[in-house]
């Protein structure tokens, strides 16, 4: 019985393991870091977007810690989960990949904390008693998680996903999910495209307007979909950023956007190149929050389509 390659960093030390995990991510960034500062097309930077797309709901703090320990997973459960939801079992031999799970707890509703830190601290609520207080975020403990690799068993049943990786289905989805997204687009031919080399543009207009979108129709409709994303992701980000370098900072984490958003519904996005340049003088702080908007901005536009495509 072989065991798969989930095994690049391990955290198989529970005395040191929180800290390691903090310890292993801050790495990754300052890495990236660098890479920004030598203004090279990054390779960890597009192997953590592809772990993003498979988990468009993950945090980009997990998808960062499951990039570090297995760049190729696809699909992560529990041990029971694999075995009693999916009749798999974890291989002889595996090592666990760990992430941050939610701690749901009841909280105070002053500090936010649980009743055994709350009664630590120096939060005076007393207004009710903690068996009244609703459940919460109260934090997070490090879960061992399994890939799909790491397990043998009954195959998995087809995820919808797959079917929604046409761009001829996909792209009237994604015109659609414009006005849950706040946005109006407009596909404009070719011949009355006014924006020059551009593929696509977006508008911002008065606060009270939603941004224009226009996008050049073309008959490459998985390229035209992805436009619409990256304007998509340009529309979310971008709209109360008036300096000029920093809107060219986030250009790349539209791409980025777009890169993911495509990937998960299967289109091939594999031709996209990510200059880091844009970035660089930027801290490890401010690359975590890119990491955050990118991750998070594209797991809007994803769950807003699904419902779309579900719905149709």
């Amino acid at each position: 019985m072989t065991t798969s390659d989930c095994s690049q960093v391990s955290f198989d030390d529970s005395d040191t393991r929180r800290d390691e995990m903090h310890s292993t991510m801050e790495t990754w960034v300052e890495g990236l870091v660098e890479e920004v500062n030598d203004a090279v097309s990054s390779e960890q930077f597009q192997e953590w977007l592809d772990v993003q797309s498979h988990f468009h709901d993950y945090s980009y703090r997990n998808t960062l810690l499951i990039t570090r320990q297995c760049p190729h997973a696809t699909r992560v459960a529990g041990y029971r989960t694999w075995q009693n939801e999916f009749n798999r079992h974890v291989k002889e031999g595996e090592s666990a990949i760990w992430i941050w799970a939610p701690i749901i707890a009841k909280q105070c509703p002053e500090c936010e904390n649980s009743p055994s830190y709350h009664n630590q601290s120096n939060c005076e609520y007393d207004e009710t008693s903690p068996e009244d207080w609703s459940k919460g975020l109260v934090g997070f403990r490090p879960a061992p998680v399994f890939d799909i690799s790491q397990t043998e068993g009954e195959p998995l049943p087809e995820l919808e996903t797959e079917a929604t990786g046409d761009a001829d289905e996909l792209l009237p989805a994604l015109l659609e999910a414009a006005s849950s997204l706040e946005v109006h687009v407009e596909v404009v031919s070719k011949l009355e495209w006014p924006h020059g080399d551009a593929k696509g543009v977006c508008q911002y207009r008065t606060p009270v307007e939603q941004p224009l979108i226009e996008v050049r129709d073309r008959e490459n409709t998985a390229d035209l979909a992805v436009t619409v994303v990256h304007e998509y992701a340009h529309a979310r980000l971008h709209g109360d950023i008036n300096n000029e370098t920093e809107r060219s900072k986030r250009e790349l984490e539209a791409e980025a956007v777009g890169y993911i958003v495509g990937r998960y519904f299967g289109l091939d996005t594999s031709g996209s190149a990510f200059y880091l340049a844009a970035w660089q003088g930027d801290e490890p702080e401010t690359i975590f929050e890119r990491l955050e908007r990118i991750s998070s901005t594209a797991a809007e536009i994803v769950d807003v389509v699904d419902e779309v495509i579900t719905d149709e």
